[in-house]
This record gives structure tokens, C-alpha cells and sequence, in this order.
């Protein structure tokens, strides 16, 4: 599955992770680095014990009993994408945002889905929501969330974290892509124009849309962790 991972994932990470082992070797040599460092660990050890609490405390966990066709399409999909465990998947109600999103907390990894995404695309037949749990799996495959301690640091250079994130999004977009070909445009369209109007709106337009320039649009991008959606749009199109 070589072929699936945007070339530029491998490049920014080699450079990220050389920086940011760096950055870290500076501080171990100092105490005051290695009180940095441990406190750093502790506030991202408490915010993913938070999210996970919470994640737990208020959504519901998909299972063999809980949205089984769902859960068997997902344990297809890991096995398809040789991953080792399958992780929990939850829903999770969040006032009409449209998200999904993967996360690791000791050792054991999440994906949680938004409700507002689910409903819909559960509906909707299936294909857009393996879409996305294709999408957020393909982020724990590629140890993405793993990889985080290793590149952090260098998210404070400039443009340089963005661009290593932005090369993962489009990594995960080609794993939902390659293994839900029909579901690909369908999910990525309903987190851009919504649950109701995705069905009407033209995805060659936004495929034209896709080609505009300018500098605040350049600089909107390039200070971002997703890449621009219809570009996402454009690109797992183009690869059907």
C-alpha cells in the first residue's frame, strides 16, 4: 500500500522528526529542558485522559451489539488495511459539528465520530461513512497519533508541521479512496456544504472551485493542519 502514501508524508517527517530530536536533545541537557519536557508530557498525558473520559461519558461505543453493520464494515476495513488491533470506534452528539477524528490515550486508540456525520451518512447507505472510518483509521495505521511525540516540537516552525499534517490528511484520503472508491466523494462533499445540500450541490464545480488561487487563500493553506477541502475533493476524484 506504498503507493497510497502522499509522497510528501515520508519528506516533511524525516525533516520534522530531525528537528524536533534536536530541539529535544537541547533540552535534555540542560535541568531546566527536562522540566520543560515533563511538564509537557504531563499536560498532554491529562488532556488526552480528559478527552478520552469524556469520550467515554458521553458517547456510544459501537460494537457487535451497538450499530453492528457498522462495526463489521469497520473490522472489514482493518482487516483490508492489516492493522494489528481494531480500535473503538464511538458517536459522540456535538451541536451539528462535522467531524470525526482519531486520538490514542495509553496505549489504545480511538476514533470518534460526530453524530450529525454518522446519522447521515448511515442513512445515506454506508459508503461515505466507511468513507470516513477508512479515513480516521488509516491515521492510526500510519501511526500518525504515535508520531505526534516525535514531531511536535516542530509544529513550532513555521509551515512546517502544517505541511507534515496537511500530507497525512491527503495519505488517509488516498487509504478511503483506494478501499471505499464510492463513498469517497460523497463523505469528504458532506463535510463541506453540510448534511442537507451535499446531494445538490456539483462536484465539478467545486472540483473548478478547487483551482483558484490567491495570496490569502495560499497563506489561509499553508497555516493549516487540513488541507483546503475541495482540493481533498479534487484529489480523491481524481483518483476514481
Amino acid at each position: 500500500m506504498k503507493e497510497l502514501i502522499n509522497p510528501k508524508e515520508n519528506i516533511y517527517f524525516v525533516i520534522s522528526a530531525f528537528i524536533s530530536i534536536l530541539f529535544y536533545l537541547v533540552l535534555v541537557v540542560s535541568i531546566v529542558g527536562i522540566v520543560y519536557i515533563l511538564i509537557l508530557v504531563l499536560i498532554t498525558w491529562l488532556a488526552q485522559g480528559f478527552l478520552t473520559a469524556q469520550i467515554k461519558a458521553n458517547a456510544v461505543k459501537i460494537s457487535s451489539k451497538q450499530f453492528p453493520d457498522v462495526y463489521l464494515a469497520a473490522t472489514k476495513l482493518a482487516e483490508k488495511m492489516e492493522m494489528k488491533e481494531m480500535p473503538d470506534i464511538y458517536v459522540m452528539q456535538a451541536g451539528g459539528l462535522l467531524n470525526a477524528f482519531a486520538t490514542r490515550f495509553l496505549s489504545r486508540d480511538f476514533v470518534l465520530i460526530y453524530s450529525d456525520v454518522f446519522e447521515l451518512a448511515y442513512n445515506a447507505g454506508g459508503n461515505a461513512l466507511d468513507f470516513i472510518i477508512c479515513h480516521e483509521l488509516a491515521h492510526i495505521g500510519r501511526r500518525h497519533i504515535q508520531n505526534r511525540w516525535i514531531v511536535y516540537p516542530a509544529f513550532f516552525i513555521p509551515f512546517l508541521g502544517t505541511a507534515y499534517s496537511r500530507a497525512c490528511e491527503y495519505t488517509c484520503d488516498n487509504f478511503g479512496a483506494h478501499f471505499v472508491p464510492k463513498g469517497c466523494v460523497e463523505g469528504l462533499m458532506m463535510l463541506s456544504v453540510g448534511t442537507k445540500l451535499y446531494k445538490d450541490a456539483d462536484v465539478e464545480e467545486v472540483v473548478k472551485q478547487s483551482m483558484e488561487g490567491g495570496m490569502f487563500l495560499w497563506l489561509y493553506e499553508i497555516t493549516s493542519t487540513h488541507p483546503i477541502l475541495t482540493k481533498r475533493i479534487r484529489a480523491v476524484k481524481e483518483r476514481q
